[in-house]
């Protein structure tokens, strides 16, 4: 049992401090020596850093939450079934805690203040590793891995984009996919409420902006939603 309540808290301490690297921030600091939360939505994220300092910046930042995401619970993986061999039915509880501690890094990093970004991308990295839905297909006699679960969010938020040209409001209703494939592929309620929290945990985040989006488009949410131009979303 002692076993198992130290992984828990290593594995929290761990994906806190890996969640705690403010990548929005280092990039501004690094291309255009600008505080990130000091300009644009002031958000520290991938889709300020996109329109402020530019798109391979901002999918720098992108990839790098996401990895994070990702990162923790490799890290919480290893530290669960190496360093301290815990009981089979603990290793999964214990990443799910590794996913919530890594985005309560990113959105309150000790090193920033407790000022960080709203967790959208780190929260599709725990997702995505979580709920991966790793199929093998048959290639001219290789067998491939894909991972459907980051097919089919990434199919929803492209198709949503193309629609509404909101990132914020794709990629958040995008999060559905997955909550959708702990229920209908993994079968698992436990997993099923957990990516519901996740993914709540961004969109909750982000009511003061659509609020603020809202009042730009004279408070009319189909105005919001359905813009000609991207950039109207500064």
């Amino acid at each position: 049992m002692m076993n198992i309540v130290l992984a828990f808290i290593l594995t929290a301490i761990v994906s806190y401090f890996i969640g705690c690297t403010p990548s929005a921030y280092l990039v501004g600091r690094a291309f255009k020596g600008v505080d990130i939360r000091q300009v644009g939505s002031h958000n520290m994220g991938a889709m300020n850093v996109f329109y402020t300092i530019g798109f391979w910046p901002g999918m720098l930042v992108l990839a790098a939450d996401i990895i994070k995401g990702m990162l923790a619970l490799c890290f919480s993986y290893l530290i669960a079934t190496s360093l301290f061999q815990v009981p089979a039915e603990y290793v999964l509880p214990v990443e799910m805690a590794a996913g919530v501690a890594v985005i309560a890094g990113h959105n309150f990093p000790v090193f920033l203040k407790f000022k960080g970004g709203k967790g959208g991308a780190t929260a599709i990295g725990v997702l995505a590793f979580l709920l991966a839905w790793v199929m093998w297909i048959d290639v001219g006699g290789v067998k491939i891995p894909i991972p459907w679960g980051c097919v089919i969010y990434l199919a929803s938020f492209l198709l949503l984009m193309l629609i509404t040209r909101w990132p914020t409001f794709s990629y958040g209703i995008s999060f559905i996919a997955f909550p959708l494939l702990a229920w209908f592929a993994y079968h698992d309620p436990g997993l099923t409420v957990y990516s519901i929290c996740i993914a709540l945990v961004p969109i909750l985040m982000y009511i003061p902006r659509i609020k603020q989006i809202l009042g730009k488009s004279g408070g009319s949410f189909k105005r919001a939603i359905f813009r000609k131009n991207l950039k109207d979303r500064m």
